[in-house]
């Protein structure tokens, strides 16, 4: 909100208004910065969900893979009933799924895996995961966005709307790290109309300030969905180097790989 510092009453006694037209610049102005706080954090996850997808994904389908292959060579050993069961279960649960393309971001198609991930699991070199990560600029000029157009400013439902429109513009090039978008984007913005802002009510302070706190619950069970979810329990557990955090688990998976042949190599051998 950009309303001017509230101006006494004659005798010096303020306007009933001005405390609450103080108290809504502070919820908005507190509102937005979480807003950006969760923003940032979502395009995080988001981006270390897709390098853990690209990056342990295949070994994830090796492992399973493996275990189908152990149960049914015990299988075929023993005949029993219950280790044709357990094995016919792994099996299926291997088989592919129409739209599996899209399930599995282009790792796995109708007929299995697809080279580039075969040759990951081969130690071959491939294209490296994509990464999106964007620059402390790139983050400056988000932020700066953020602020100055976010659609909570707007007073009238035309100007909501502008505004929604552009930060959906600034959060795109924001998750893409596009820096040059986000420059553009300033401009555009410093270019484009100032809405002006009418002195509002007493009882339209009193309606912001309740619209205010349930945005802001809305945006906590947000956080907290992220923050709860795999990706972003994983995440917080090396904020500042989720690099190494991958190789690590990639080697954790490497080694169950290894003990998971070694146990096929064992069954097999038993035949």
């Amino acid at each position: 909100m950009t309303t001017p510092e509230a101006e006494p009453e004659q005798g010096g006694a303020p306007r009933p208004e001005e405390r609450l037209e103080q108290a809504v610049r502070a919820a908005e102005q507190a509102l937005i910065e979480y807003e950006i706080a969760l923003e940032t954090f979502r395009v995080e996850v988001e981006n270390f969900s897709r390098l853990h997808e690209q990056r342990l994904g295949p070994v994830y389908a090796r492992l399973e893979e493996l275990e189908a292959q152990i149960l049914e060579a015990r299988a075929a050993r023993t005949g029993d009933a219950d280790d044709l069961r357990r094995a016919d279960e792994a099996r299926a649960r291997l088989m592919p799924i129409p739209g599996v393309e899209e399930l599995l971001n282009g790792w796995m198609d109708g007929d299995g895996l697809f080279p580039e991930a075969t040759a990951m699991l081969t130690d071959q070199a491939v294209r490296p995961p994509q990464r999106v990560r964007p620059s402390e600029e790139a983050r400056r000029l988000y932020r700066e966005l953020a602020r100055k157009a976010h659609p909570d400013l707007a007073q009238e439902e035309a100007e909501r709307v502008r505004r929604e429109e552009f930060i959906t513009r600034v959060n795109a090039a924001y998750a893409r790290g596009d820096e040059a978008e986000l420059r553009e984007l300033a401009e555009e913005w410093a270019a484009g109309p100032v809405p002006e802002r009418r002195p509002s009510r007493g009882e339209e302070l009193y309606a912001r300030l309740e619209w205010l706190d349930r945005r802001k619950e809305l945006l906590t069970l947000l956080a907290k969905e992220l923050e709860e979810s795999a990706i972003g329990a994983m995440l917080r557990l090396a904020p500042d180097d989720p690099d190494r955090l991958l190789e690590e688990i990639a080697e954790q998976l490497a080694t169950q790989v290894r003990e998971r042949e070694a146990e096929l190599a064992g069954v097999l051998a038993q035949g």
